[in-house]
């Protein structure tokens, strides 16, 4: 049998060109398709991020596939915001809730339930956020993946007779009746009607309590790196054209208030990425020759045959 072995650096380009291929997330597959040519965006890692180049004018899409065996609910933001909103992103926030094994493309800023506008990549002036006043967390996609709490079993103990002649228990009744409805207590009540859809549906997911809406601001800040310095304008997303994008609601009870696992993909054009040093620039580039074609006179046509 032949071995083949590769050169180191053949070996690091491709281990690097694997690494552009996958997709972000453990609990869910996150990726970033360019809708104007179909391409997945590759992912490129630098410095403990994640980042993709975007192209000018072009419309975008969020794929997001779950990978796991369950329910779970995605609170996704664009620049900051709730793409179901457009409110300052939040975790206790509504979000799209994925079947099983289930695939589908977030478009656009949800403008109905039937409805989106676009997005687009765009200079950071042309940017929603900037029109909105709210330019702060330009060029970052987020998703914060919850899973679903299992469903509380109510379980009521069988009332035992007591035999004749002798009185009977005050406590038992009663007291299971009593258990059965703390379980009911404690189970929260429906936010909005269960739907089937064959598309993730929008979810009024409960709200987080006090203390952890203001512990998840501050874990953000201090997990995000300082702001690093472009070549040219940096890339925004718009609010683009409006287009059909048919979504129902459904309930969704969160086993934690805090993600199961929180996805940040930054981006920025091809040019201001390799600027950064995200993107390897070629090693090398000949020098543009002022006057390339050699010094000579009109040639001769070829001979008749």
């Amino acid at each position: 049998m032949k071995r083949i072995f590769l050169p180191s650096f053949v070996a690091a380009v491709l281990a690097s060109a694997a690494l552009q291929a996958m997709a972000v997330g453990r609990v869910a597959d996150v990726n970033v398709v360019d809708r104007s040519t179909g391409q997945t965006l590759p992912v490129h890692f630098h410095r403990g991020e994640y980042w993709v180049a975007g192209q000018p004018g072009a419309k975008y899409s969020i794929q997001i596939r779950n990978s796991r065996g369950a329910r779970v609910l995605a609170v996704t933001s664009v620049d900051g915001l709730n793409v179901l909103s457009g409110e300052t992103a939040d975790f206790s926030q509504s979000g799209y809730v994925f079947e099983s094994g289930q695939r589908y493309g977030i478009e656009g800023w949800r403008k109905s339930d039937s409805e989106v506008a676009a997005f687009v990549f765009t200079a950071s002036g042309d940017s929603y956020a900037e029109r909105i006043g709210k330019p702060r967390d330009m060029g970052v996609i987020g998703v914060a993946l919850f899973r679903e709490r299992p469903p509380v079993a109510l379980y009521s103990p069988p009332v035992i007779a007591a035999p004749a002649g002798e009185p009977r228990s005050e406590s038992s009744a009663p007291r299971s009746a009593e258990l059965s409805d703390k379980f009911r207590e404690s189970a929260p009540a429906p936010t909005a009607a269960p739907a089937q859809a064959p598309s993730p549906i929008a979810s009024a997911a409960p709200q987080a309590d006090a203390s952890s809406r203001k512990a998840a601001p501050s874990a953000e800040r201090s997990a995000a790196l300082p702001p690093m310095p472009a070549a040219t304008p940096k890339l925004g997303t718009a609010h683009g054209e409006r287009e059909t994008s048919v979504v129902s609601r459904t309930q969704f009870v969160r086993n934690s208030a805090q993600p199961d696992e929180i996805i940040r993909i930054r981006y920025d054009s091809h040019a201001n990425l390799v600027a950064l040093g995200v993107i390897p620039s070629p090693r090398y580039q000949p020098a543009p020759n002022p006057f390339p074609g050699a010094v000579s006179y009109v040639p001769d046509p070829p001979a008749w045959r």
